[in-house]
């Protein structure tokens, strides 16, 4: 039993901002023992230091897993307390925005298994999505644990290479916020059509919600559920007739959106 082995040998997780406290958080009520977690983190949460894991205490030294949830830019002083740890033995898996496979490599040798992750912020109320990818040393016993461990915060997906990984980012990484703006710009339309603010903002966050959570639900993909929704010459097809514009509807716009997010994400991580 995997996480068995990760109860006796002990979880490292270096970070604990909003997305480490949301997953040990998930784990922990998913029965790990707080004694079998060590967090290292320099500006511990009140909620944090309540939760009786080891906190910024010595580390075991052969851990069953290392997680990595610190910000990119603090990477280079928190990796080096690691590279003890490498080697095999101990799995690693990073959460870390933009910081690729052969960094880590570089680190803890090529021998480390080691797990990239890109969870998103939905992930702080357990409805995250995770796109994982493994070296050549991490086995599918290694992702399947690194699966477990974060489908704590929501579901996962698998990639076939780490090439991958700067699309996804594009798509669920930083989609979240192109879903925020289109609340927003929906309640600020209902605004400019009559409705009061408050109103408009209820009904645009309900609506996005809803229809998120219809789409995950249904049998019928996105494509015939906005069908369903279109009665000819009515009200939605007067507005999908704007927004499927190829020149300057949601097509073009969206796709420029996602080759922007995707080619910024190669250059942050030096690809």
């Amino acid at each position: 039993m995997p996480m068995k082995d990760v109860a006796d040998r002990g979880l490292v997780l270096l970070g604990c901002g909003k997305m480490g406290s949301a997953m040990l958080a998930g784990w922990l009520a998913d029965g790990l023992p707080p004694s079998s977690v060590w967090v290292i983190d320099p500006n511990p949460s009140d909620w944090l230091r309540a939760q009786g894991v080891h906190l910024n205490a010595t580390l075991p030294e052969r851990p069953a897993i290392v997680l990595i949830a610190v910000k990119p830019q603090m990477m280079t002083e928190a990796l080096p307390v690691l590279t003890p740890m490498g080697g095999g033995g101990t799995l690693f898996i990073s959460v870390a925005a933009g910081t690729p496979i052969a960094a880590y490599e570089a680190v803890l040798g090529a021998g480390s298994p080691i797990v990239r992750a890109m969870p998103n912020t939905p992930a702080a109320i357990g409805k995250g999505i995770t796109a994982l990818v493994g070296n050549a040393t991490a086995g599918q016993g290694d992702l399947a644990l690194a699966e477990a461990l974060l489908s704590a915060v929501g579901q996962t997906v698998q990639l076939a290479d780490e090439a991958q990984m700067d699309a996804v980012t594009g798509v669920s990484g930083s989609g979240p916020a192109y879903v925020f703006h289109l609340i927003e710009t929906l309640a600020a339309a209902g605004v400019a059509q009559g409705l009061p603010p408050e109103l408009a903002m209820t009904l645009a966050k309900a609506t996005v919600a809803g229809a998120g959570a219809l789409a995950e639900a249904a049998e019928d993909d996105p494509a015939q559920l906005r069908v369903n929704v279109t009665s000819p010459n009515g009200t939605t097809q007067a507005a999908l007739e704007v927004l499927m514009d190829e020149q300057d509807g949601f097509p073009a716009l969206l796709n420029r959106a996602v080759a922007a997010a995707t080619a910024r994400s190669k250059e942050l991580s030096g690809g």
